[in-house]
């Protein structure tokens, strides 16, 4: 898959209610378009997708992605602060702040340094 530039537009997706797709799948799809070295939020996600209010549903399909083909970059979706509370979903944890620091993506505390400048949001374009 040829990689996307960040001004790119996110692709289109099916709406969730495509008999075809579920939201997870949807969600796998959006996670697969962050560029390296950018991160996103659950809610981000979620409001690209239309589902505004559905932050947790989007985390709880970030947690059960790391046996997803083709593989989804979970580790660049944190919370809407910056914080790596999807950690604990790594193993070991330590995991999700080595893969962000391998892009060059800096962490601290647990927390993307400069989240606002590497913050990705899937619905502007």
């Amino acid at each position: 898959m040829p990689s996307r530039k960040s001004s790119e537009k996110l692709k289109t997706v099916r709406p969730s209610g495509n008999t075809e797709e579920n939201f997870f799948t949807l969600v796998f799809e959006v996670a697969r378009q962050i560029p390296k070295g950018r991160v996103t939020s659950y809610g981000a996600i979620a409001a690209a997708l239309g589902a505004k209010s559905s932050a947790r549903m989007v985390g709880w399909a970030m947690n059960g992605c790391h046996r997803v083909k083709p593989k989804v970059p979970a580790h660049r979706v944190v919370n809407r602060n910056g914080m790596l509370t999807g950690k604990f979903h790594f193993d070991p944890p330590e995991r999700m702040e080595e893969l962000l620091k391998k892009e060059g993506v800096k962490v601290k505390n647990d927390q993307v340094v400069e989240f606002k400048k590497l913050f990705w949001d899937p619905g502007e374009g």
